[in-house]
């Protein structure tokens, strides 16, 4: 009779007579009534633990011990608590008894469906005694409190992460680990953190459901929203405690502080190389394969980075969106600008380390090492012709296909090459600017005065590889060389 009342029976006789609580056993309102008495009677004799449950304090003494009686028939789990082992036999059959009246929220512990209701009723019952922050979860303001301690008691048993949340030890540990619990069931990514997976999600719908109330913005992500919101308030609250950088973003602090600690923890498997940076590392390892994902829908280009795809499209639209505030130069590229602000300045900062030679852009250095190494990596693929320039090999392909793309607007004169065109629209306007230092001599192009040069100084570089002849000009010595030939004609 007693089993069909306790098992079976709907009846509830035994009623707390300070809140409404009610159960169908004596014993189970002797439990609940210390609760409000506060009691205490179950105490640990080896710690200061004590507790109003001889269940409790039997699963407590467990800790001590290490003992884990509770063993699950399919895996490897065990646990010191009935309870405990009951919540996961739910991961096996998928099973969620405990539903939210309000939403459609359900889950497996009775814990887990208490903390959901808070968020409902926007009950914040638990707060800090320092600052105003208030949380509806205990161990949410458990970790608040590391904040003011500065106390991170969960650490990484490998390397020396530490943190102040158990939660977020348990996503690190998955760094070690390489496993990827939460799996997308549209596409194959996968990811090691729930809130990644669920703005993942988001990727295949386009929602973007955090909307800035301020502008345009909206994000699939609450964090980026948060991120944001700084840019219209101008809060930078990650500090540097070595400089003065100062950040809206934690991880664009952390990359930072790598700068001073010379931390590179992102190696390649492949090669030497590492980085600070995930993303830097990301980028290398496209170099070992060969992978070009970012593709111009107007044209073949290809690149391995998003940045070099942008500066690629403004090549087809025209844009220039980079100006001096000098002079009317603009360009569609950063560097492209950055190098031309230093005609201003005359500054040189890249320098050859075997001559006196220096340059302003860093491309020029390059081209200007290939003279003492005498490479000459651009090839014609019709004729014998190398050099050590692209721009020169460009000139060069026009001289086999006879494009004279560089047209005169005042008369019919077209060139191959830019140079030339300038050096003719010279003879419209009668400039000439290339005037020596010495006498009178002016021309329009350069070159013209270089040879004029050679009449003050008497340098004479190209000499005849049969006799001693010697010039100051190379079609004088094509000249010279021609008598030469016509001997060993005659011969």
């Amino acid at each position: 009779m007693r089993h069909l009342q306790m098992r079976h029976s709907r009846s509830t006789p035994f009623k707390c007579n300070i809140c409404d609580y009610c159960c169908n056993q004596m014993a189970n309102l002797k439990k609940h009534m210390r609760r409000h008495n506060a009691e205490k009677s179950f105490k640990c004799n080896i710690c200061d633990y004590s507790t109003n449950r001889r269940d409790t304090l039997k699963a407590h003494m467990c800790t001590h011990t290490s003992a884990k009686p509770f063993k699950c028939n399919i895996c490897d789990y065990c646990a010191n608590r009935k309870n405990y082992l009951k919540a996961h036999m739910r991961t096996h059959t998928s099973e969620k008894p405990l539903k939210c009246n309000i939403c459609d929220y359900c889950c497996t512990q009775m814990a887990n469906l208490k903390k959901h209701m808070r968020r409902h009723n926007a009950e914040k019952s638990f707060k800090c005694n320092i600052c105003d922050y208030s949380t509806n979860r205990r161990d949410t303001l458990k970790a608040h409190m590391c904040t003011h301690t500065s106390e991170k008691p969960f650490k990484c048993n490998i390397c020396d992460y530490c943190s102040s949340q158990l939660g977020s030890l348990n996503i690190h540990m998955l760094q070690h680990t390489g496993e990827k619990p939460f799996k997308c069931n549209i596409c194959d990514y996968s990811t090691n953190r729930k809130g990644i997976l669920k703005a993942h999600m988001c990727t295949h719908t386009s929602e973007k459901p955090f909307k800035c109330n301020i502008c345009d913005y909206c994000a699939n992500r609450k964090e980026y929203l948060k991120a944001h919101m700084r840019t219209h308030t101008s809060e930078k609250p990650f500090k540097c405690n070595i400089c003065d950088y100062c950040s809206i973003i934690s991880s664009n602090l952390t990359v930072h502080m790598r700068t001073h600690t010379g931390e590179k923890p992102f190696k390649c498997n492949i090669c030497d190389y590492c980085s600070s940076h995930l993303r830097c590392l990301n980028i290398h390892m496209l170099q070992h394969t060969g992978e070009k994902p970012f593709k111009c829908n107007i044209c073949d280009y290809c690149c391995n980075l998003m940045s070099n795809l942008k500066k690629h499209m403004r090549r087809h639209n025209g844009e220039k969106s980079f100006k001096c505030n000098i002079c009317d130069y603009c360009a569609n590229r950063k560097e492209y600008l950055k190098a031309h602000m230093r005609t201003h300045t005359s500054e040189k900062p890249f320098k050859c380390n075997i001559c006196d030679y220096c340059a302003n852009r860093k491309d020029n250095l390059k081209a200007h090492m290939r003279t003492h190494t005498s490479e000459k990596p651009f090839k014609c693929n019709i004729c014998d012709y190398c050099c050590n320039l692209m721009a020169n090999l460009k000139q060069h392909m026009r001289s086999h296909n006879g494009e004279k793309s560089f047209k005169c607007n005042i008369c019919d004169y077209c060139a191959n090459r830019k140079e030339y065109l300038k050096a003719h629209m010279r003879t419209h306007t009668s400039e000439k600017p290339f005037k020596c230092n010495i006498c009178d001599y002016c021309s329009i192009i350069s070159s013209n005065l270089t040879v004029h040069m050679r009449t003050h100084t008497g340098e004479k570089p190209f000499k005849c590889n049969i006799c001693d002849y010697c010039s100051s000009h190379l079609r004088t010595l094509n000249i010279h060389m021609l008598k030469h030939t016509s001997e060993k004609r005659l011969k």
